[in-house]
């Protein structure tokens, strides 16, 4: 378990948190003489957890984009396929404490079992740590692709932004980073557009890319305003 707690680079002060979110209920069935809890309760707990930090992270880091593509993509990033990964990255499986038939039946790689163990890992450094380290461990471990599905699955304002703007003719647009604050581990940046010289947006997030996506998306909804004044 040392090993995974200089993984996730937190170190519990309760060890019984870290043991109970990696038993089964196989194993703690077994082994009732040692009154072992299994991860279920945890895993309850650390799935709201990580919901709301997915909620919060497209809301602060995205604002362009609308509540029902938030409400798709926060599905996608939290699913089960998503949780495995974030296991399999983690060195979870090994680690796992199972019962014997559980073993046997080969549960120990069980891709349903990995991503809840995930949740309950969430929730365990969550009531040791508080909010905070919980939150660094989901960014890193969980939403850390989330930039590249977003682009996949939402409008690149980037893009929008340049086909709006030269809608009147040929413009310059650049993109200057102002500011980053943080651990390296959860970083984030601060971007302004220019259009044609001029502050147009600003917008922050936890890659260059996205912050450079949230600045256009400030700088769209500005020329937005703009036109439906005009009109």
């Amino acid at each position: 378990m040392t090993d995974l707690q200089n993984r996730i680079e937190y170190h519990f002060q309760d060890l019984k948190l870290l043991q109970t979110a990696l038993t089964h209920s196989s194993y703690a069935n077994e082994h009732q003489q040692e009154h072992s809890e299994c991860y279920e309760r945890l895993e309850f707990l650390g799935d709201s957890i990580l919901g709301l930090t997915a909620a919060e992270y497209l809301y602060r880091w995205q604002p362009s984009l609308p509540e029902g593509k938030m409400t798709r993509i926060r599905a996608e990033l939290v699913c089960e396929e998503s949780l495995h990964r974030a296991a399999l990255n983690l060195g979870l499986a090994p680690l796992l404490r199972l019962g014997r038939g559980a073993e046997r039946s080969g549960d120990r790689n069980r891709p349903s079992i990995l991503a809840d163990l995930v949740e309950a890992l969430i929730a365990a450094v969550y009531l040791d740590g508080g909010m905070k380290p919980a939150k660094a461990l989901i960014h890193r471990f969980v939403l850390a692709d989330a930039g590249s599905l977003i682009e996949n699955r939402s409008l690149d304002s980037k893009t929008a932004l340049q086909e709006l703007v030269q809608r009147d003719g040929a413009v310059s647009i650049r993109y200057v980073l102002t500011g980053e604050k943080g651990p390296d581990h959860d970083k984030a940046f601060t971007f302004a557009v220019y259009v044609n010289d001029v502050l147009s947006g600003e917008g922050e997030g936890h890659s260059k890319k996205e912050a450079e996506q949230a600045a256009a998306a400030a700088a769209l909804r500005l020329f937005s305003g703009s036109a439906g004044e005009a009109q």
